[in-house]
């Protein structure tokens, strides 16, 4: 039974019939390239998904589809838990910013205790939900911001968080409230293709790989993507 206290409800419960079409209109099960032991709904068609949240969604303020593509820094995170399985064996694990929540179902896959997948995106949890019964697992789910929360005690073992580092000031914001993490003894593992606002200090390489990704959404076929542990910074600098 899963008891974490953050968790709003456990897969593969599934509320609303609005994202649930919208998932089934424009997404198909598919493996995820760099980690095909994982089958999830993803797009096929990305300027009508686009437009479909914009037109159906655009009134309850929710952000743009980015739960339907697997995105490098995810499926290299996936991998590198598939391939190192104590990384998460019995841990209590947060997949952050989850999208379609493949590093969560990898992290059930390979024996975490506890799995919690978070995403502000009330589409995303659906997605993730949908694609955990897909792979037949199970684990939480949370839609709270976590950003800026803070705790005098660890809440997870791991924390997973790929593909965050697009956009400054979000980059910033989470890559604060993920060093606070860090400096509570949270392991914290990172993932990105080399965007302009990852991290460059505090970090440890883990992994490398040319990850397949969607050339319509990335302009390329193949994305070098790095595995990082942040390390906590004691310094106050």
């Amino acid at each position: 039974m899963n008891d974490n206290v953050f968790a709003d409800a456990l897969v593969p419960k599934v509320d609303d019939p609005q994202f649930t079409d919208l998932i089934a209109t424009f997404t198909v099960p598919a493996r995820v390239p760099l980690t095909p032991e994982i089958e999830m709904y993803l797009a096929t068609h990305i300027t009508p998904l686009w437009q479909a949240t914009e037109d159906i969604l655009g009134v309850l303020d929710i952000p743009p589809p980015y739960w339907a593509f697997a995105w490098p820094g995810g499926q290299a995170i996936t991998r590198y838990i598939l391939d190192n399985p104590e990384l998460v064996r019995g841990k209590r694990v947060l997949d952050f910013a989850c999208g379609g929540g493949m590093q969560a179902i990898a992290a059930v896959m390979m024996g975490a205790a506890d799995v919690v997948a978070n995403d502000i995106d009330p589409v995303a949890i659906t997605a993730t939900r949908l694609n955990a019964a897909r792979n037949n697992v199970e684990f939480a789910t949370l839609t709270d911001n976590l950003v800026g929360t803070s705790s005098p005690e660890k809440r997870w073992d791991v924390i997973f968080a790929g593909d965050v580092c697009y956009q400054q000031d979000m980059a910033n914001a989470v890559l604060q409230w993920l060093m606070a993490e860090a400096l509570l003894g949270t392991r914290v593992i990172l993932a990105d293709p080399g965007r302009t606002y990852a991290p460059t200090r505090n970090i440890d390489e883990l992994e490398t790989y040319d990850v397949p990704v969607d050339v319509a959404v990335e302009d390329t076929d193949t994305k070098f993507t790095r595995v990082w542990q942040l390390l906590p910074d004691r310094t106050g600098m």
